[in-house]
């Protein structure tokens, strides 16, 4: 059975934990556990999955989820070995995001990424034991990403995305497949400080191909992303506001056919505390 993820989760990015001390990362998984959200998403995860294992240490029910360990730099084996280790101290409350990263970021080795991401699949199904795809999920944005993470996964994590594209999702991956998608939000209701935070943090996935294609493909054009993201870009990725404007992003992902929308809180140093237990009063209770 898939890890139960709950309809509300928080990403965040695992250099912020690591960034933070010890003391403090377990305090804060804590509070997250304690506030009700389903699930911590951790950005940029390492395949040998300590961290996860130091903040599953620390809580007692929230499920940890990696978005994503990236395909090309953690060798299927060890993130096999890893997983098996913390599952059999923390059953089910691991979920391994898995995902071929970008072109820029890889380098010469990037190929074929949809063919790469297959046959790391294969490798992880011939480790014994391995990661049961009832407990992995694939990073998919266009078709054929979705059609294999409906295929070999739990099911999607998409990321960057909007409502529509949420909507586009469920009906590629069918009714059953999990779906879970990430939105930044901005607890800012000045637009114009809004968008310049919000510009902040979409500008670089401006620079990935993997996401422009994907929002080219959802009507935005080549003008949406001069100086950092046109504000009907800006409006679409990013949910900034009180509480109430939050709550009503989220909702519609949902409405859309999300199970699972993990919220990344902006505009923050190190670790969104304060903007967690904010968020938490309307999207946990």
């Amino acid at each position: 059975m898939t890890p139960n993820v709950g309809a509300v989760g928080i990403w965040v990015r695992s250099s912020a934990w690591t960034d933070a001390g010890e003391s403090e990362r377990a305090e804060a998984a804590a509070e997250l556990d304690e506030l009700g959200y389903g699930a911590l998403w951790l950005g940029m995860a390492a395949g040998d999955l300590a961290l996860p294992q130091q903040l599953l240490d620390a809580t007692r029910t929230i499920v940890l989820a990696t978005g994503i360990i990236n395909i090309w730099a953690n060798p299927a084996a060890e993130v096999a070995a890893a997983f098996n280790r913390v599952q059999s101290k923390h059953p089910d409350r691991l979920l391994i995001g898995l995902g071929s990263s970008h072109a820029p970021l890889v380098g010469d080795a990037y190929k074929r990424p949809l063919s790469k991401l297959r046959a790391y699949l294969d490798e992880l199904d011939a480790e014994r034991p391995s990661v049961p795809r009832s407990h992995r999920v694939l990073a998919a944005l266009g078709p054929k990403a979705l059609a294999l993470a409906a295929e070999r996964s739990a099911g999607a994590h998409p990321y960057l995305v909007t409502t529509e594209h949420t909507r586009i999702a469920r009906a590629a991956i069918g009714p059953d497949a999990l779906l879970a998608v990430e939105q930044m939000v901005l607890l800012e209701s000045d637009p114009a400080r809004a968008r310049e935070l919000a510009r902040d943090a979409v500008s670089l996935y401006l620079r990935l191909p993997n996401y422009t294609n994907n929002l080219l493909r959802l009507g935005f054009t080549e003008a949406d992303f001069a100086g950092g993201g046109s504000e009907r870009l800006l409006d679409a990725l990013v949910a900034w506001g009180d509480e109430d404007a939050i709550l009503a992003r989220v909702r519609e992902h949902h409405d859309a056919g999300a199970d699972h929308v993990c919220v990344q809180a902006l505009a923050s140093d190190g670790l969104a505390r304060e903007q967690w237990r904010r968020l938490a009063a309307v999207l946990t209770g």
